[in-house]
């Protein structure tokens, strides 16, 4: 009898796995027919941000890999010219731009310098951010206000801010200088001189990073159960000891996800370099960001192609570095 009741348990369990197999091989063939007919509605709403982002993202990014491969510039692509109309002569070159590029030693000027500032300016941001999160996480009179007065340069456009900061920056009549010179020290260039300048415009960064540092990071030490602070005060836990073992395992969520877009983010700030210093004295703080910009609309004949294939190894210096993070992530057994 027993015998016979494993049998048809087996028998069963065969049977169950057959059908299982045959449901998933039937639907192999239409899966995606069978998604779009029971989630339609779901495809619908998300179907006109694909179309856009397909038209704004897509498009230009597509046609900037093309021409990065072409010797396009001013001087050969389509123009009309009063009723005349020239066609583009521009030709295919392959990896010549790319081979040009890497082999320029100003590519290599303008990565060192990059990677320089996306580090300085991220590192101070989120010590600033950790720190005035945790001082704004505590209760005292008036960090209402305190938290508005910090938020406001993240609520100021950023052309505005920088300008603000051009002119306090200003030899001759910026108000740093003259605070300076009334305490008997003698004006600094702060933008007419290559180190000055570098620490001018991550200053300026840092000032405009921080607000936004500092909310995430906020929000993240608010998410902390305030009974582990509670339990390890009574264990005998210093305040050092709280931070270390408390704070920071609980915001390392957070700080991966702010640290990823604030580098993103800074190693593509356009505006700050170039309202700033216009990438001078000279090209001390040209990033590549704004080299590409330079010989697609400043330098004579305009090379858009040139300007195509440092923009594409932008994006290819942000996806590696993606994918690294995101590795380093996974072993840390963060999932992203």
């Amino acid at each position: 009898m027993a015998v016979h009741t494993s049998q048809s348990v087996a028998k069963a369990a065969g049977d169950d796995i057959a059908r299982g197999r045959s449901r998933r091989t039937d639907q192999r063939p239409g899966g995606i027919r069978r998604a779009l007919s029971t989630h339609w509605y779901a495809w619908a709403m998300v179907a006109p941000v694909v179309i856009v982002l397909g038209v704004i993202i897509g498009w230009p990014l597509v046609r900037g890999i093309y021409l990065s491969l072409t010797d396009a510039n001013e001087r050969n692509v389509a123009r009309t010219i009063g009723v005349n109309h020239i066609d583009a002569t521009y030709e295919f070159v392959g990896l010549d731009n790319y081979a040009a590029v890497l082999g320029d030693p100003v590519f290599l000027q303008r990565l060192v310098w990059t990677v320089v500032w996306t580090v300085a300016c991220v590192s101070i941001t989120f010590a600033l951010g950790l720190t005035l999160a945790n001082m704004l996480n505590r209760t005292f009179r008036g960090r209402g206000f305190y938290r508005m007065a910090l938020i406001l340069p993240w609520a100021v456009p950023g052309f505005v801010s920088v300008f603000a900061w051009r002119f306090l920056f200003n030899r001759d009549n910026g108000i740093l200088n003259k605070l300076l010179e009334g305490g008997g020290i003698s004006a600094i260039p702060w933008l007419d001189d290559p180190t000055w300048a570098k620490v001018s415009v991550i200053a300026v960064n840092v000032w405009l990073g921080v607000p936004f540092m500092m909310v995430a990071l906020l929000g993240g030490l608010q998410s902390i159960p305030g009974e582990l602070y509670e339990a390890a005060e009574m264990d005998g836990a210093g305040p050092w000891q709280r931070f270390r073992h408390i704070t920071m395992p609980g915001l390392r969520t957070v700080s991966m996800t702010v640290v990823l877009l604030s580098t993103i983010w800074t190693f593509n700030m356009f505006p700050v370099i170039y309202l700033l210093t216009r990438g001078g004295p000279g090209d001390s703080t040209e990033i590549l960001v704004t080299q590409a910009f330079r010989q697609a609309f400043i330098s004579t004949p305009r090379d858009f192609a040139g300007s195509a294939t440092w923009g594409v190894l932008i994006l290819a210096l942000l996806m590696i570095f993606a994918l690294v993070y995101r590795r380093s992530l996974r072993k840390q057994g963060e999932v992203w």
